[in-house]
């Protein structure tokens, strides 16, 4: 095993468990809402039911990270971001076409499951007919991405090329990534990922498929270490 990858990602983890505890504890993406007080940038991690580290120590495995709002132009809020993925709380439908997280699940529900959607993907927008045709695979998707644990950090930084979002968000992702090198904390034989249509998520083992080739800067540890530091101080 990479002894170095392999103490970076149990540092990692140490950072990931203490912001666990200065949020009370991880909450179902489902269970969260607009009116608690969201900061207005950050950083997200994702959990997943039955997704456990086996390598670095014990405790649930992260299988997504993301940010927002990294284009000069963006203004997308946090809240608004992790909502995105949610889906519509009456409806229990969503739109995939303004969340890759929720493509690149629904690719492997249909790959799994058999479910034809010959719309999913196609296109940036879609016309209503369209969207009513996606709605029973945006409702599975729904339901279970909404049955996943998340954390966040604060890191309320200005968009553009040089955020700590987007530094933070792209070195845990190739800190974690299993792409292309030894694999360490590997998912589920059962992990719905294996499914996914993309290789990147396939075989990082994350929902991700963007930095996942990517090398990490050791160096991002400690910004993380700093922003949860901040994350407990105002708990």
């Amino acid at each position: 095993m990479d002894s170095q990858r392999s103490a970076d990602l149990q540092r990692f983890y140490s950072a990931i468990e203490r912001l666990l505890k200065s949020l009370g504890g991880p909450r179902l993406l489902g269970d969260l809402a607009g009116r608690l007080n969201w900061p207005r940038r950050g950083v997200y991690f994702f959990m997943e039911d039955g997704e456990i580290r086996s390598d670095t120590g014990s405790g649930p495995r992260i299988v997504r990270v993301g940010t927002h709002a990294l284009n000069p132009a963006s203004s997308t809020k946090l809240w608004t971001r992790l909502s995105q993925h949610r889906g519509r709380v009456r409806t229990g439908g969503g739109n995939h076409r303004g969340s890759i997280f929720r493509l690149i699940v629904g690719t492997a529900f249909m790959a799994r499951d058999g479910h034809v959607c010959g719309s999913w993907g196609v296109g940036s927008t879609a016309s209503a007919d369209i969207r009513a045709g996606e709605v029973p695979l945006e409702s599975k998707v729904s339901q279970f991405i909404r049955k996943m644990p998340c954390i966040w950090i604060e890191v309320d930084d200005d968009p553009g090329p040089d955020s700590l979002r987007g530094y933070i968000e792209r070195n845990a992702i190739a800190l974690l990534s299993n792409y292309r090198k030894e694999c360490v904390d590997p998912p589920s034989l059962g992990w719905l990922g294996h499914c996914c249509d993309r290789e990147k998520v396939r075989k990082s083992g994350l929902w991700n498929s963007n930095h996942v080739d990517e090398r990490y800067d050791p160096g991002f540890l400690d910004c993380l270490d700093a922003h949860v530091l901040a994350m407990g101080q105002r708990a």
